[in-house]
């Protein structure tokens, strides 16, 4: 029992009880938790009586037996839910706790070098490899994704962004496939427990160095524009300054070089340009005029590059929660899709 979590323990103790009792001490759970139990009962799927036994010690119960023939598995949490919350709140209780228990499959890839995973997938078909990457931590999946040619990284994000909720055996099998490629014995991580879809593959491109983000998003909009067009909105880009206040846009270019800055601007949205020259010094307004008279012909990629630091301090600062989006009215409203020009 020293190895085991509160969860798994209540998980255990609940499985003793009948269906009406355990419903009842469902309800005393927020959604979240009734999840996070679900997601055990699921994995566990049999008990053994001394398990059962041992938790119900834990908590204390009147009882010091558990029942041998208690069974987990999705049809067991999936009654246990629909009696506490009611059928329609439980679907979506138990699709999210499926892949919960789902994500215990992958922990122990969460601590083996990217490179090494990207050479166990390399030959697995696109929906593979994106079921894979869902369950991986965003920072490595977006390693692994870069490791690919870019029709085959489409494949992928296609793949992922449609990705419903894989059964459990389905992903056991995958994993346990990928245990018996690597052959190593990794000491499992905390799972992310995620799972498909638009965000889990927009946190995974917006990780990538800025040249991919682009090529991929570029490569998914000749094939499923709608896809695109859902992603950027998704991910904030160098035309989102104009959805920050004064004092986040000072936070965002404070201390950019003023060169780099000149062509980062270099056929900007005018609005984005003026408001980076609303919120700099009158000295550094004048460095940076002194640089853009020195502009001749600029190369797409140097702007490509150039904003990429803008958009990376944009994104670190948002997700730290030292910068916010505001509130914007239609009239206020830009090109979200804004990214480079059509320099060349």
């Amino acid at each position: 029992m020293s190895t085991m979590t509160g969860m798994e323990t209540a998980a255990l103790v609940i499985m003793q009880m009948s269906q009406a009792h355990a419903a009842q001490v469902m309800r005393q759970f927020s959604e979240a938790e009734a999840e996070e139990i679900a997601a055990e009962i699921i994995r566990l799927r049999k008990v053994e009586e001394g398990h059962a036994e041992a938790a119900i010690t834990e908590f204390h119960a009147r009882t010091r037996t558990g029942r041998t023939d208690a069974r987990g598995g999705r049809d067991a949490a999936a009654t246990l839910l629909e009696t506490a919350f009611g059928e329609e709140r439980a679907a979506g209780l138990i699709d999210r706790a499926t892949s919960a228990a789902g994500g215990h499959s992958f922990e122990f890839m969460d601590t083996i070098d990217p490179s090494h995973v990207s050479r166990v997938l390399e030959g697995e078909a696109p929906g593979t490899i994106s079921l894979v990457l869902a369950h991986l931590r965003p920072e490595v999946a977006s390693h692994v994704l870069g490791t690919f040619t870019t029709s085959i990284r489409a494949d992928i994000a296609q793949a992922l962004a449609t990705m419903g909720t894989p059964s459990p055996e389905i992903v056991e099998i995958v994993a346990e496939t990928l245990r018996q490629r690597i052959r190593s014995a990794v000491m499992p991580a905390d799972s992310t427990e995620i799972t498909g879809g638009v965000q889990p593959l927009v946190d995974i491109v917006k990780r990538s160095d800025v040249a991919a983000e682009y090529e991929l998003l570029e490569e998914i909009e000749r094939r499923d524009p709608q896809l695109a067009e859902e992603m950027r909105s998704r991910m904030l880009n160098f035309g989102d300054l104009v959805k920050f206040e004064d004092r986040d846009v000072q936070q965002i270019i404070r201390g950019l070089d003023a060169a780099a800055l000149a062509v980062a601007l270099h056929e900007a949205d005018p609005a984005v340009a003026e408001l980076v020259r609303a919120n700099m010094s009158e000295r550094n307004r004048e460095l940076l005029d002194d640089e853009i008279s020195l502009l001749s012909k600029v190369r797409k990629s140097a702007v490509v590059e150039a904003r990429s630091e803008i958009v990376k301090a944009m994104r670190e600062l948002e997700s730290s929660g030292a910068i916010a989006v505001k509130e914007v009215t239609d009239d206020e409203g830009t090109d979200e899709g804004e990214g480079v020009p059509d320099a060349d």
